[in-house]
C-alpha cells in the first residue's frame, strides 16, 4: 500500500468528516512528542472506533499507509489538512463582540489551524470604532462592503438568537461562503453556503442525557 491521495470516491458521511478533524488532532499530539508513525489501531483506540472504521474513513480520500510501517505522521498530517482545507489560511469575519465573541478571539487554536479573524462587526455604539487584534470593530452595516473587499470567505455569528438570521442574510448577501453559528437558533441559508451550528446548551443536554442513562444502566 502506498501513499496516495485521491478525490473522495463517494459522498463523505458527516461523521467521517468529524473524525478526520479528530484524527488530525491526535496526529498533531503524537508529532509534538516525536512519534514518527501511527497505525489504524492506535488511531481507532484514541477515538473509540475500530481500526476498520479508521481505514474506511481514510479510504474515502486515498491510500496513506506504508507496508510494514503504518502511517507516517509527517506525511499524514499535511494530507489531513488538505482534506479539511486547512492547508491554507482562511479569512474570517466575526459578528458579535460580546462575551462569547471576545472569548473566541482569545482562543489561539483557530489561528493554529489556519483560521484568521480579519474583520469584526457589532451594533453596539460603544464598541464600534474600538480596536481588537489590530483591527477596528465596524458597524454591522459595513458587512456588505468589507467582506468582498477583504476577500473574507467565512463568517462566525456570535449574536443573540433574535439577531442571528439578519446577520446571516447580510453575510450571504456579501458573498460569504460558509457560516459558523453560535446563536441558539437554526438559521436558513441558501444552498451552496456552508453552514455549521453549535448550540452549547444542546451539547450540554446531550452530555446530561449520556450521564443520566449511563447511571440508570449502572443502577439496574
Amino acid at each position: 500500500m502506498g501513499h496516495r491521495r485521491k478525490p473522495p470516491s463517494a459522498e463523505v458521511p458527516k461523521a467521517t468528516a468529524t473524525r478526520i478533524s479528530l484524527y488530525l488532532r491526535y496526529l498533531q499530539g503524537r508529532e509534538a512528542v516525536g512519534a514518527p508513525t501511527t497505525s489504524s489501531q492506535q488511531l481507532g483506540e484514541a477515538l473509540g472506533v475500530t481500526a476498520a472504521q479508521v481505514r474506511k474513513d481514510l479510504g474515502y480520500f486515498g491510500q496513506f499507509g506504508f507496508p510494514g510501517v503504518g502511517y507516517k505522521i509527517s506525511h499524514l498530517i499535511p494530507e489531513m489538512k488538505k482534506i479539511l482545507g486547512t492547508d491554507r489560511t482562511w479569512q474570517v469575519a466575526l459578528v458579535g463582540i460580546g462575551n462569547l465573541g471576545s472569548a473566541l478571539v482569545e482562543y489561539r487554536g483557530f489561528e493554529r489551524q489556519g483560521f484568521h479573524f480579519t474583520a469584526f462587526f457589532d451594533n453596539n455604539p460603544q464598541l464600534i470604532g474600538s480596536r481588537l487584534n489590530d483591527y477596528t470593530i465596524q458597524d454591522i452595516e459595513a458587512i456588505v462592503e468589507v467582506v468582498p473587499r477583504e476577500n473574507i470567505e467565512l463568517g462566525v455569528i456570535a449574536v443573540p438568537a433574535g439577531a442571528a438570521q439578519g446577520v446571516a442574510d447580510r453575510l450571504v448577501d456579501a458573498g460569504i461562503l460558509g457560516i459558523f453559528n453560535f446563536a441558539p437558533v437554526v438559521l436558513s441559508v441558501p444552498v451552496g453556503v456552508g453552514y455549521v451550528s453549535i448550540d452549547l446548551a444542546v451539547q450540554l443536554e446531550q452530555l446530561s442525557f449520556f450521564v443520566t442513562h449511563q447511571h440508570q444502566e449502572t443502577v439496574e
